[in-house]
């Protein structure tokens, strides 16, 4: 659902363009708003990564975009309780559901949260035969206390890719959070936040571009052949 521009007062409304799904979408692929789930890895009552996943979101629906957000609270550590932990199941349900993500992290001793890995360790590479994530796209952002610096993005894309995510290009890095936002927790205009709607604008073309190719795009020799194999095994298997 668009959000009015209203609710964007650091944007130009003459640059900020709607996505021509158009141009994106293959014939026959997938028509309904793309669907994007946002994690942020902090619990802090002002906590930046919130504060600007929160900004992402508003540009996500602007750009026609459904968007959910996990809270963090109350996700048990990995292995410290069930998969049918009702804030796990949420997560998973929500992983399941999206057509791509956004992971915004802060970086602490020089890497990203335990929160925000631990949101990522409760979602399975594989589940009930489904990997929730493969062929999902993804966008990285990450904010600081300190100067400029790229290790939790840098830590986030690795995870991305193991997860089987296509992780856009661009990215964003928020330094010196506690300049950037304002009273109201929104962020302030400058450089960062017009890498911030890049960021947004790049996933949902992305997004658009890829959903309803991602069986293909994914579609492996390597796991063909372990089929074939498979298959082969329990169709010429005798009896005793």
């Amino acid at each position: 659902m668009s959000l009015s521009l209203h609710d964007l007062p650091n944007i130009d409304p003459e640059q900020l363009r709607p996505i021509d799904h158009d141009r994106l979408a293959a014939p026959g692929a997938p028509q309904h708003a793309p669907r994007i789930l946002v994690l942020y890895g902090s619990l802090r009552e002002r906590s930046y990564s919130r504060l600007l996943s929160e900004e992402a979101s508003r540009l996500l629906r602007w750009f026609g975009c459904e968007v959910r957000t996990f809270d963090p609270h109350g996700l048990p550590l990995p292995d410290a309780a069930e998969a049918d932990h009702p804030r796990v199941r949420a997560l998973r349900d929500l992983a399941e559901w999206s057509e791509g993500m956004v992971w915004v992290s802060p970086e602490r001793h020089g890497a990203m949260t335990a929160v925000m890995k631990a949101q990522i360790d409760w979602i399975p590479l594989s589940l009930g035969g489904v990997r929730p994530t493969q062929g999902k796209t993804l966008a990285i952002m990450q904010v600081s206390g300190g100067s400029q610096s790229f290790n939790a993005v840098n830590q986030l894309r690795v995870l991305g890719r193991w997860m089987r995510m296509l992780t856009i290009p661009n990215q964003s890095s928020v330094p010196k959070a506690f300049n950037e936002f304002d009273d109201a927790g929104r962020m302030k205009p400058s450089p960062l936040y017009l890498r911030v709607v890049d960021v947004c604008e790049e996933l949902v073309k992305f997004t658009w571009l890829t959903r309803g190719h991602d069986a293909y795009l994914t579609d492996r020799y390597s796991e063909r052949v372990e089929s074939a194999e498979a298959v082969s095994r329990r169709v010429n298997q005798t009896s005793i």
